[in-house]
């Protein structure tokens, strides 16, 4: 293990992370808010940290493949530890375990909060706390790829541990350009939306709050009625919901896309399917409403839309209260919590290439037990997916699962009904945000006690690496080859 080299990431992933606090402090020293302090704290400790870390010695420049485990997981728990004192010295929590709950819901894209009242909070602080979705939402480590020179192909071991789905691919030959690349489409998105939602009549700083909710799929709203704030806005609920739809998309098709191979989108298997679910949702629910609820058909489709690219993105915003909602819709919804995205997207979830893969191991199971003799290889897009693959996609799905379920049975000795444990385990473990129940739209994690969130905030932290990055950790001192 080089701790010294990955000592250098995370110092520079520090300096990172300050540079980030600067627009929030600027913004707060302009309007002469209470939180400038706050935020000159946090800056210089992440400074002073920085340079501790980089002064540890380094055997080499070397990264290995256990090293970009431990940068990856220690990476996520440093910035979340230090993204939390701007919130707490600046008010907007009552407790340091609140700031870090709140934070790590913000760089995970997850978007619970502990915060009942969001408009009552200084708006840097409240900056602050979305900038962390866009930062998240691509990965901070990625960003510091891009400007980590050395990083090279072993800088590809950290992109994998960090880019959610079970499979990680370069968009550019070397690792440095993929992240460069990525940052480009990802800033496009951001400078697009935050145009349209402008002239759809928000206001600059609603715009900015909203864009970076919806392009790093993470819900944080700027009001406590969060997207319902703006009900009255068809054309603005309407935006959300399309660039909800194209966040959660794989962005390395975008950059096919943009090098005029624009069939590989519509050809890509799990964008298929990924689309024929978000509108076989939208249909389902949109006439469970307009029959079951006597909703108008453009507001029931509007409202089905918005819910659904919400959901099925992870980004967790709420146009209403849909804990209202007939129990038929609430069922397509609680599916959509399992589903998520795609692979390679800012969004959380088990990835639709998962259910993909899994949808056809069931039928060749199924075909398999009429013709016993028979070889089926799994294709995805006309590839066969090889077995290391598709075990570790079952896995992964066991795992989920298991995390779950203890989540849900741990969760439940605070007291609360079922349906708030097992929706407040799955929304963090799935980094969508709202639930159902206690902790459904109208509703905050605030009324858990201090252990309970930082359940949940480690539920987020595992749904946002997936689980073996963390696990792996465990098991760097048991066949360390494994891992080179």
């Amino acid at each position: 293990m080089n701790f010294g080299a990955a000592f250098d990431v995370l110092g520079l992933l520090l300096a990172v992370e300050g540079a980030f606090m600067l627009p929030p402090l600027i913004y707060a020293k302009v309007n002469g808010e209470g939180s400038v302090m706050a935020f000159l704290i946090a800056i210089g400790l992440c400074a002073l940290a920085g340079v501790a870390l980089f002064l540890v010695p380094k055997k080499d420049e070397h990264l290995r493949g256990r090293d970009g485990l431990f940068i990856v997981a220690a990476g996520w728990f440093i910035a979340s530890i230090f993204g939390a004192v701007p919130l707490y010295l600046g008010g907007a929590t009552p407790t340091y375990i609140d700031a870090i709950f709140e934070i790590v819901s913000g760089f995970t894209t997850t978007g619970a909060s502990v915060i009942d009242n969001i408009e009552i909070v200084d708006k840097s602080l409240v900056l602050w706390r979305s900038m962390t979705h866009w930062i998240g939402g691509m990965g901070i480590l990625v960003f510091t790829l891009a400007l980590l020179p050395r990083a090279g192909t072993n800088g590809f071991r950290i992109f994998k541990a960090e880019t959610p789905g079970p499979v990680a691919g370069k968009v550019e030959p070397r690792m440095k350009n993929t992240a460069v690349t990525l940052y480009k489409i990802y800033l496009l998105i951001t400078v697009v939306l935050f145009v349209l939602l402008k002239l759809f009549g928000m206001t600059a700083f609603d715009s900015v709050i909203h864009t970076l909710g919806v392009v790093g799929t993470g819900g944080f709203s700027s009001h406590v009625a969060s997207a319902g704030q703006y009900t009255n806005n068809t054309p603005v609920l309407v935006t959300m919901s399309i660039f909800m739809v194209m966040c959660g998309t794989n962005f390395s098709l975008y950059s096919r896309l943009a090098t005029g191979h624009w069939r590989d989108m519509f050809l890509d298997e799990e964008y298929r399917l990924y689309l024929r679910i978000v509108i076989s949702a939208i249909v389902l629910i949109a006439v469970d409403l307009i029959f079951g609820t006597g909703m108008k058909i453009g507001l029931g489709f509007r409202e089905a839309a918005f819910q659904v690219t919400s959901i099925i993105s992870t980004s967790g915003f709420a146009s209403m209260d849909y804990d209202f909602w007939p129990g038929f819709s609430k069922c397509i919804l609680l599916g959509l919590y399992f589903f998520g995205s795609c692979a390679g997207s800012t969004a959380g979830g088990m990835k639709i290439i998962r259910i993909l893969v899994l949808w056809k191991i069931v039928k060749r199971e199924i075909f398999k037990s009429i013709h016993p003799n028979a070889v089926i290889p799994i294709r995805v897009n006309g590839k066969i997916v090889e077995d290391r693959v598709i075990l570790g996609i079952v896995a992964f799905s066991v795992v989920y699962f298991m995390i779950l379920a203890v989540a849900t049975v741990i969760v439940s000795l605070s007291g609360v009904d079922f349906l708030t444990a097992f929706s407040g385990s799955l929304t963090c473990l799935s980094n969508v945000g709202p639930g159902f129940a206690g902790v459904g739209p109208t509703n905050t994690f605030s009324s858990f006690g201090a252990g309970y969130k930082l359940i949940f905030s480690a539920l987020m932290l595992l749904g946002r690496l997936e689980f073996f990055t963390v696990l792996g950790l465990f098991t760097m001192g048991h066949g360390n080859q494994l891992m080179d």
